[in-house]
Order: structure tokens, then sequence, then C-alpha cells
């Protein structure tokens, strides 16, 4: 019965991510490939969101108050990450290199 209730928690919480995802994120009309996925109200790059989470020790509120955006925008961009993270880092990466070129 346990792992029923956790399965049912975790199917639910997978929905949620989903919906975030979906509210939230979308392609962006200039640059092709999920990396380069953006705020559907706002524009900003998913992986901009995630290299400052990254810089704010993982503080989601500092992300959403730094970039104007509701709490629930960097929710959705988190959830989106974990389906792309290796591509979304690699973005991060080249963009890194452009500054230390």
């Amino acid at each position: 019965m346990r792992g029923a209730h956790r399965t049912g928690a975790g199917v639910a919480l997978q929905e949620r991510r989903r919906e975030l995802v979906d509210r939230w994120i979308e392609p962006n009309p200039h640059y092709s490939g999920p990396q380069e996925a953006r705020l559907v109200d706002s524009g900003v790059s998913v992986w901009v969101l995630i290299a400052h989470h990254r810089l704010v020790d993982g503080d989601v509120a500092r992300v959403a108050e730094d970039y104007a955006v509701p709490r629930e925008a960097v929710e959705a961009a988190l959830a989106y990450y974990d389906r792309y993270r290796y591509l979304i880092d690699a973005r991060i990466a080249l963009n890194n290199a452009a500054f230390t070129e």
C-alpha cells in the first residue's frame, strides 16, 4: 500500500510539473532547440534562469524577484530543465565560454 501511495504522489508531482511547463514555457521563435526555450510572458530564456538559480544557491524566490517573474514560472523552468538538462547545461557552458575567451 505504501508503494502505491508513493506512486500516486509521484504521478501527481509529474502532472503538476507538466502543467507548469505547458503554462509557462514556449519555444523561442528566433532560435531552435529545447535549450533555447523561454518563458511565455516575459521571454526570459530558461537557460538564463537556470544559470542564475545556480548563482543564488538554488533560491527560487530570489530568481523570481531578480527577473520579475512569478515563482511558478521559475519552478516551470526547473521542471523543463529536468527534461533537457544536458542541452541546457551545454547552452550555459557556451555562454560562459563566450565571456572567458
